[in-house]
């Protein structure tokens, strides 16, 4: 088990200071209007890509091979990366994606090659309607689509940000548990 890095307290006083400037930080300073914690850290952490199967280590190079799909398509980006996996076809956007396949939320399950999600999100209408999805790589690190690229974030940063409204969750996509996927010769 890897451990889980944490934010350094310049990050935190950043997200803290957008949350407010956003009239999204309660009055504790602590928790978001939404009730949600305004920071996301903790031990013990998710998987380390080094500790990861064969398939989950092809689809985080998968990922970082799969372009941008377009804006508003973090979903989308999601479900090309697993389909050039080639164990078959998942399909709905980030809030469908959250609902059917995301369940956990102790980051000890969080495994390499899931997605994480929230079901909505207060950065725009898109967010608040659909969510949004990425895919955790290992070492504390996410990938997703969103704005004009595909980018890799801090775990924590990520869980975060997108966490001020929704807990986030994660889960293997169309249930396949890739660290229990015996790799085709």
């Amino acid at each position: 088990m890897s451990t889980f890095p944490q934010m350094d307290a310049r990050l935190e006083r950043r997200i803290l200071e957008e949350l407010k400037r956003r009239n999204m930080l309660s009055t504790d300073g602590i928790t978001t209007v939404f009730g949600k914690p305004a920071i996301r850290q903790g031990e013990p952490g998710p998987e380390a890509l080094a500790d990861a199967a064969a398939p989950q280590k092809r689809l985080v190079e998968l990922a970082y091979a799969t372009p941008w799909t377009g804006e508003c398509s973090c979903a989308a980006w999601i479900e090309e990366a697993f389909v050039r996996l080639g164990y078959g076809h998942v399909d709905g956007d980030a809030f469908e994606l959250c609902r059917k396949y995301l369940g956990l939320d102790d980051l000890a399950e969080l495994k390499v090659g899931m997605a994480v999600g929230v079901e909505h999100h207060p950065y725009g209408a898109q967010g608040l309607t659909y969510g949004h999805i990425g895919l955790y790589i290992g070492d504390g690190k996410i990938l997703d689509c969103a704005d004009d690229r595909v980018r890799c974030a801090p775990l924590a940063l990520w869980l975060s940000i997108y966490g001020a409204m929704d807990d986030p969750r994660w889960g293997w996509l169309d249930h396949l548990a890739l660290d229990r996927v015996k790799p085709e010769l």
